[in-house]
């Protein structure tokens, strides 16, 4: 297994190759991007209208998924709560919220000016696991256990190749035994056991939330195997000066070897803020912030990121008051659609898959920052903003895509086998989701569509034909084809599966109406891809580092 010194994003090197060239000129204000605006005034509420027409008590399929809505709180309309994974998010708030309050108030009230990192680690992994059994009841034991097996391999093994083979191994086994065996009942291990299933917690099903502690664990064990193979000492930081560490040298520097220990391991696995969903931390990282705070951290910036969530959440009700494009895609109440209407079930669909992601993600992140704890942001570009699929894959779940370079990428080879490697890469990152033929289809939709890019992108540099006043255009034409392979892959796996993107397909391409929708769908899609170019170009004029994702 590789070390990840000199890693690189995943697809970094099939970017658009104008890092290394000055910013164009503006053209915010010239005759073309004034015709863009036109477009955009009209065609985005048009969208919006579309969807809500589709979402009307009026519309003929209303009764076809009309038991999955919910009476709302915005003007007497129903609401679409109908995708479990956001409903278990958005019913619980009232919850997260004081225990959020009072997790961060504990910490704070116990904590004093002279705690070192081991006190303050044996706090936060003393509180988690009070909050763990309140989270788990009995299956709190289940998790222990295997957690405790997860270190052991580590301990074990320590710089032995047999550490990697072993953790991986086990985890991928977790990962499946999980599912197979629905969290593991104690009633089934033994009929005197059987009372303990009683006592399930807040949240019964505590197997589909650990998909991130496996993450967690991976991370531990393979950061104690690189600092095994060469330890802290053989780098030129000095631990005096803590301070200077940049946030690439929390990851790639290991801790002290007396950091590997088991207080830390539990603190780290179970640190409540981040334990239910993430955003993902690597072991490393966490450690080096017990000892120095990341300088990132401010009580201004986190009383924005707040009122940044709320503005979020705020949209995303009124997107389920309004448009109920998730229950129509549960029943698939769409026969007789237009292809127009169709494809703005679809994309919707896929926003709200966005925003439902997003809006947990800020949350829990929320609740780091003001514990103190610095995660990066996992949603750095809105869903409508990207014609990459490589940059749109390191700009989703952009800690999990970090996770994957470090821990599965560089491993593999990294940007040298690209084109094999990432065969693996989304294959397992499917496995994870869910194990599912769906899921397996979308990952592979996924690899097959980033082919047309890499191979292009290398046919056609902006090294070699930048300077071409038809540069832009051509690269405009391969970003409407980008995204519209990305809304498909997505729509196959996360919201309508093979059979409703058949459907679709079958609508939108089997007739003649469907193809002249096709053609406005891509001029439409031309001109957001040309405003996309452009919102680029001023990111790099002033700097942002968002020009890189």
């Amino acid at each position: 297994m590789a070390s990840t010194q000199d890693e690189k994003p995943l697809g970094s090197h099939m970017s658009s190759g104008k890092s290394a060239v000055a910013a164009q000129p503006s053209r915010w204000n010239t005759p073309e991007f004034y015709f863009y605006y036109v477009v955009f005034v009209f065609m985005v509420p048009y969208m919006f209208y579309v969807a809500h027409g589709v979402s009307k008590e009026t519309n003929p399929h209303y009764v076809e998924y009309e038991h999955l809505l919910e009476d709302g709180w915005i003007f007497d309309r129903k609401v679409d709560n109908s995708d479990a994974q956001y409903a278990s998010f958005r019913d619980n708030v009232p919850k997260l919220i004081p225990l959020a309050f009072v997790f961060v108030a504990i910490n704070r009230w116990l904590s004093h000016a002279q705690e070192t990192a081991a006190q303050r680690l044996l706090r936060l992994a003393a509180l988690s696991l009070i909050i763990l059994f309140g989270l788990h009841g009995t299956s709190a034991l289940k998790i222990l256990v295997i957690v405790t097996l997860s270190y052991s391999i580590a301990k074990v093994t320590g710089a032995s190749y047999w550490n990697p083979i072993l953790t991986w191994t086990f985890n991928l086994g977790i990962l499946f035994l999980n599912e197979w065996q629905n969290g593991y009942e104690f009633g089934a291990i033994s009929p005197g056991l059987g009372w303990l299933d009683e006592y399930g917690g807040a949240l019964r099903r505590w197997h589909i939330l650990f998909k991130f502690v496996m993450l967690r664990l991976i991370s531990f064990n393979m950061d104690y195997y690189w600092q095994a193979q060469k330890p802290r000492s053989e780098y030129k930081k000095n631990d005096d000066d803590l301070m200077s560490l940049t946030d690439r040298d929390r990851i790639d520097i290991p801790c002290k070897p007396e950091d590997y220990n088991y207080v830390a391991f539990l603190a780290y696995i179970l640190y409540t803020p981040l334990y239910l969903s993430g955003p993902i931390l690597s072991f490393n990282d966490f450690i080096s912030q017990m000892y120095v705070r990341s300088a990132n951290i401010s009580r201004r910036f986190v009383m924005l990121y707040a009122i940044r969530f709320v503005a979020v959440l705020l949209t995303m009700e009124i997107m389920l008051h309004y448009i109920y494009v998730v229950a129509i895609s549960k029943t698939k109440a769409w026969a007789g659609d237009t292809p127009l209407e169709l494809s703005m079930i679809g994309y919707f669909n896929l926003t709200i898959i966005w925003m439902k992601l997003l809006l947990p993600w800020r949350f829990f992140r929320l609740w780091a920052l003001a514990d103190g704890v610095w995660t990066e942001e996992n949603m750095v570009r809105c869903m409508s903003n990207n014609f990459s699929a490589q940059r749109f894959w390191k700009s989703w779940h952009r800690t999990f895509n970090r996770w994957l370079i470090r821990y599965v990428y560089v491993p593999l080879g990294g940007s040298k086998y690209f084109a094999y490697n990432m065969w693996i890469v989304f294959t397992f990152v499917a496995l994870w989701h869910d194990i599912e033929l769906r899921l397996i289809a979308w990952g592979w939709l996924i690899c097959l569509f980033l082919l047309p890019e890499i191979i292009a992108s290398y046919l056609f540099s902006y090294k070699k034909y930048g300077n071409k006043p038809y540069y832009r255009f051509v690269c405009g034409l391969g970003a409407v084809a980008n995204i519209l392979m990305m809304m498909i892959a997505n729509l196959v796996g996360f919201c309508v599966g093979l059979d409703g993107m058949r459907d679709m397909l079958v609508n939108i391409f089997g007739t003649t109406d469907g193809l002249f929708f096709l053609l406005s769908v891509g001029a439409t899609l031309f001109v957001g891809v040309q405003v996309m170019f452009e919102l680029r170009e001023s990111e790099k004029r002033r700097g942002d580092k968002r020009y890189l994702m």
